[in-house]
Order: C-alpha cells, then sequence, then structure tokens
C-alpha cells in the first residue's frame, strides 16, 4: 500500500506563476497530493517574488531569477528540515508568489465627515478625497500579517484596511497641525506630502511601500459650503451704496428690452436706488459714529419730509424718477439711430452719476 501512495504522488520539477488578470498580490502555488523534486527549477519573474514556507515557518525568499532547488540555494529551509549533509529526494513545503508591482489609482476617501477645531470657523466637518500607490517590498511581513495561507489576495482584500488607515492619519494630522481650512483647501500638495510621510511607517510593517499619495480635494459639507459662500459674498460686497449703483447700472438693459421699457421699470429702480442710498448712508452715520455733521444732514433730511438718498438727488434739479426718464428717451434716441452707442453710453453715465 506505501508503494502505491509513492506511485500516486505527483513530482513538480518547476515552479513559476504566470499572474493572471489583474489585482492580484498574493498566490499560493498548488502543492496538494504534489512534493517539489531535488533540482527542480524555479522561476520567478521581474515584479514577482516568491516565499518558501516550512510547517508553517517562513523560511527562503526569492527575487526574480531562475533557482535550481538544492541545499546550497535554500539555505533556511535546509535548517529547518535538519539536512546536515546533501539531500537528493523529494520534499514538501508550500511556495507563495507575491506580485510587486505598482498598484495604481487606488482611491481614498472619507465615507462620513471628520470634525475638526479650525482656528477661523470653530468646530466644523471636513471631506477629503484622493488616490494613491503601493507595491509588496517584504513578502515575509506581508504574509505574516496580512495574506497568511489564503490561496489568493487582492488588492480588494486590503482596499478597505488601507482607506481607513489613511482616514485615521489625516484625522490626527488636522487636530495635531492646527492648520485653517482654507490653508488646508490651497496647499493640497504639501498636506499630500505630509500624509504620506505620516503613514509611511504604518505601511512598512505591512510589508507594503507607500509609493504615492495624492489629495485632490479638501471640502466641507454641502450645508456648511453655503455658509461660507455667503460670507464670502458679503465680504465681497463691501461698499453697499456702489453695490446698489452697479444694480441699478446691470439692470437698465433688462428693463429697456422688457414690455413698458424703461418707465415701466423707472418707478421701481428709483425707488429701489433711494433705498440703497438710504441704507448706505444710515451705515456712514454709523460708521463715523453718529458725528455732528451726519447728524445735522439727516436732520435736515428729515424736516425736507424726503428720505436722505432722494434729497440728494433733488439737489442736483432732478430725481431718480427723473433721470429714468431721461435715460427711457436716451435709449429710443438710441433704438432710432439719432445717438450713436459711444454718445449714449456716455450720457448714461452722467445721469448716473447725478443718482450718486
Amino acid at each position: 500500500m506505501a508503494v502505491w501512495d509513492f506511485v500516486k504522488k505527483q513530482f513538480i520539477d518547476i515552479i513559476h506563476w504566470t499572474e493572471e488578470g489583474e489585482g492580484t498580490l498574493a498566490h499560493r502555488f498548488p502543492m496538494q497530493d504534489m512534493e517539489i523534486q531535488y533540482g527542480a527549477s524555479l522561476t520567478v519573474r521581474e515584479s514577482q517574488m516568491a516565499l518558501f514556507v516550512d510547517e508553517g515557518r517562513v523560511a527562503d525568499v526569492f527575487g526574480p531569477g531562475r533557482y535550481k532547488l538544492v541545499t546550497q540555494t535554500i539555505p533556511v529551509l535546509t535548517y529547518l528540515k535538519n539536512w546536515d549533509k546533501l539531500f537528493e529526494s523529494p520534499f514538501k513545503s508550500d511556495v507563495y508568489f507575491f506580485s510587486t508591482r505598482l498598484q495604481v489609482d487606488q482611491k481614498w476617501g472619507t465615507p462620513n465627515p471628520i470634525t475638526i477645531r479650525d482656528k477661523e470657523f470653530g468646530a466644523v466637518r471636513l471631506r477629503a478625497f484622493g488616490i494613491y500607490s503601493y507595491r509588496i517590498v517584504d513578502p515575509k511581513a506581508f504574509y505574516l500579517n496580512i495574506s497568511g495561507t489564503r490561496e489568493h489576495y487582492t488588492v480588494d482584500d486590503l482596499s478597505g484596511q488601507l482607506r481607513s488607515t489613511i482616514v485615521g492619519s489625516m484625522t490626527d494630522l488636522f487636530g495635531e497641525s492646527g492648520i485653517p481650512f482654507l490653508d488646508l483647501a490651497a496647499n493640497q500638495d504639501e498636506l499630500g506630502a505630509k500624509l504620506r510621510e505620516k503613514m509611511t511607517e504604518t505601511f512598512k510593517t505591512l510589508g507594503l511601500e507607500l509609493a504615492g499619495f495624492v489629495v485632490q480635494n479638501v471640502s466641507l459639507p454641502e450645508e456648511l459650503q453655503k455658509i461660507l459662500d455667503q460670507r464670502i459674498g458679503m465680504n465681497m460686497v463691501g461698499d453697499m451704496g456702489r453695490y446698489t449703483q452697479f444694480q441699478v447700472a446691470s439692470s437698465i438693459p433688462t428693463a429697456a428690452a422688457n414690455e413698458g421699457g424703461l418707465a415701466g421699470a423707472g418707478a421701481g429702480l428709483g425707488a429701489g436706488l433711494a433705498m440703497g442710498q438710504a441704507m448706505a448712508g444710515a451705515l456712514g452715520q454709523s460708521l463715523q459714529g453718529g458725528a455732528p455733521g451726519a447728524q445735522a444732514g439727516a436732520q435736515g433730511g428729515s424736516q425736507g419730509g424726503a428720505p436722505g438718498g432722494v434729497a440728494a438727488s433733488a439737489g442736483t434739479g432732478q430725481s431718480p424718477q427723473e433721470v429714468m426718464q431721461l435715460l427711457e428717451k436716451l435709449h429710443e434716441l438710441k433704438s432710432k439711430g439719432v445717438l450713436t452707442e459711444q454718445e449714449y453710453e456716455g450720457k448714461k453715465a452722467e445721469l448716473l452719476k447725478k443718482l450718486g
């Protein structure tokens, strides 16, 4: 019976692995009911490494090349097997191949916003995403810590662990740096370099090299981004009086094109302009701390029974509504060809200065 079992055994004289498809990190060479022939050939291709494991203990590691498996080429396995002299019989061992290719375009991101304390905005929640690349550089560490005895281990099997590691490191970095959000968003290259430096050692313990790390975006959740946009908009508005004048000037072509022309929109525009001027005057008085001259002007306006903005326009001899009517007439003259575009624009600018 023992002789028959021996005959049934198959002896391996060539060991190699051709990677099929994408995403395989580790592959166990099929060894069931098979033994490796003494002097067998081991071929390890470029972008691969091979690892021999004997009864659960890691033995020899082979880089790219072609090897003849004899005592001299597998010294650790020889020691584990207690081969004190040259052996010439088949032997049993597990052989694992590892892909050392660069695994590129690996995506990472924050599944949920992370909360940090910001110098400018207080407690805020951030989102971030980007890409990274890595490769296996230490098959022994990868086997002991990650892949183990599995027949196949793929990129997808590892992605979740690496993404969680990245997000955890990023949260720590944000908290430790104290850099305001606006500076983080404006220095994504520097942020990526810092994160890569912080995670290098963690990847190394897994037998990996973090070859590249890119931060593509750092942002606030949508509801917080709207608040930030409003704050930026208020800063950009600045002088309320000039902003109102700009809006009135911008609305004139649209009003002229609508039914009723400028006359139909004149009353609304005049009232809006007067209100804007009144607001600008009130803001100016509050900023000046209620200066006597400003108060006197305000009292004079109130005695005249008209808002400050309208009174100022009346001082020029024309009310806002009269100015708007003149603009309408100028527009009609330009439409009939009496005035050129340049003449019309010049007259319009003069009238709008009177409104200011």
